[in-house]
């Protein structure tokens, strides 16, 4: 199965998406975005395939956000996606891309959503310790 996570490395919630991924026997193509951030026609379509608004997929926290005026209702949807582009730690993380879908993965196991059911073997936890699928891999 094809996948791709659009991975920040220093984000909890990035590396266990990634782990659930990989939990699933699926080695994706890891794009680490701050460092190559998708093209603008690329974040419209996973924003738009995801089922957000723009504005929901971006990040506030630990972002330029306020200083940039972003919290403007007034901002259009086009203002927001060139913000983003200029500022990639603004895109929200992780979004993931499957055959199955495309999801902003917050939380990490909005993955299983877009993987397939039959994956998962055995149990798995977050980082945190939080059990996230039982011993027969069923969602918990």
């Amino acid at each position: 199965m094809n996948v791709t996570i659009y991975h920040n490395p220093a984000c909890g919630t990035s590396r266990n998406t990634l782990a659930l991924i990989r939990h699933a026997g699926i080695e994706p193509t890891v794009v680490e975005y701050l460092k190559t951030p998708p093209g603008r026609e690329e974040l419209a379509a996973m924003i738009r395939d995801a089922g957000l608004s723009v504005r929901e997929a971006i990040r506030e926290k630990g972002t330029p956000y306020a200083e940039l005026g972003l919290d403007d209702p007034a901002l259009t949807d086009a203002q927001l996606l060139d913000a983003m582009l200029a500022h990639p730690i603004l895109i929200n993380r992780p979004f993931v891309v499957t055959p199955l879908g495309t999801r902003l993965c917050r939380p990490s196991e909005a993955v299983l959503d877009i993987l397939p059911a039959d994956a998962f073997k055995g149990a798995f936890a977050k980082e945190d310790g939080e059990q996230v699928l039982g011993e027969s891999g069923e969602r918990l």
